[in-house]
């Protein structure tokens, strides 16, 4: 027998029974498998698009689950850190499989390592599409002097606004297609999960997003504001006001990615009292 083996599912209930207390056990490191699946578990597997989703674990020989995938098409696979050779052994399996993955995110090393073994496996080519870094709150700094406005809680009379600049906000990073802005805000409404920056006379100038928290983390995203608005410190007040009520609220961790291309939001996040936790790569194939 092998002694790690990968076990794939479009079960979701399945996934969970078998990597939840692995995904637990590192919350920040595995904050975005642990929110998209509670997501799914929330609103159905196909909540972010038509086709259904992929689930799988690594386990080893005593049945200790070791590393985890999820892959919710449009969308690009999420894989937990591994090795070159668990990586090769699952671009094995999946292509073999006949799937063909649009990108991959993972943590930098391990995305790498699987974006080698899916371009050697398929023959496709392999192209780094974006790095981030994923930043845990230390510290609360919030921005002195504070922007004039208020914060508050989005409500149902803001949901046109919030699907359009959900939308701006998807295709200025590039992940515009296939994402249904209307459930989006339909699933952040239903527990107050973004929070606008007005002014005085209630003219919304940005907002901040924040998912639920799962696993005592809650990750901050995402952080929007319109382009003519942008400068004047409207998105560090409002997501120094979605850390502070995340924290208030219970969350034993508050996390938020950045886009590394992005040395403005970079060193804002910084000066929140956020702290570096692990660098990712997202890699995409093909065209």
């Amino acid at each position: 027998m092998h002694p790690e083996s990968w076990q794939l599912t479009d079960d979701l209930d399945d996934f969970l029974a078998r990597a939840g207390g692995f995904l637990r056990s590192r919350p920040a490191l595995h904050t975005v498998p642990l929110t998209v699946t509670d997501t799914l578990r929330r609103h159905g597997q196909r909540f972010h698009g038509a086709d259904a989703p992929l689930f799988g674990t690594l386990t080893a020989a005593d049945g200790t689950v070791v590393a985890a995938l999820f892959w919710t098409p449009p969308s690009g696979l999420y894989l937990t850190p591994v090795t070159a050779r668990q990586a090769d052994a699952l671009a094995e399996r999946l292509a073999g499989l006949g799937h063909r993955l649009p990108e991959a995110c993972a943590e930098r090393d391990s995305a790498a390592e699987f974006a080698r073994a899916w371009q050697r496996r398929t023959g496709v080519t392999a192209r780094v599409r974006r790095r981030e870094r994923l930043y845990r709150l230390g510290e609360p700094t919030p921005p002195s002097p504070a922007p004039r406005g208020r914060p508050r809680v989005a409500g149902p009379a803001d949901r046109d606004l919030l699907i359009r600049w959900y939308g701006e906000f998807a295709r200025a990073i590039g992940e515009g297609a296939g994402r249904d802005a209307g459930a989006w805000a339909d699933g952040r409404l239903s527990y107050g999960g973004v929070t606008l920056w007005e002014a005085a006379d209630g003219t919304p100038l940005a907002m901040a997003g924040a998912t639920r928290e799962i696993a005592g983390q809650v990750r901050v995203a995402p952080v929007y504001t319109p382009p003519g608005l942008r400068g004047r410190g409207y998105a560090g007040a409002v997501t120094a006001e979605v850390s502070r009520a995340a924290r208030a609220a219970g969350a034993a961790e508050v996390l938020l990615f950045t886009d590394l291309a992005n040395p403005t939001s970079n060193a804002l996040y910084q000066r929140l009292g956020y702290r570096e936790v692990a660098d990712f790569t997202v890699w995409g194939f093909g065209a």
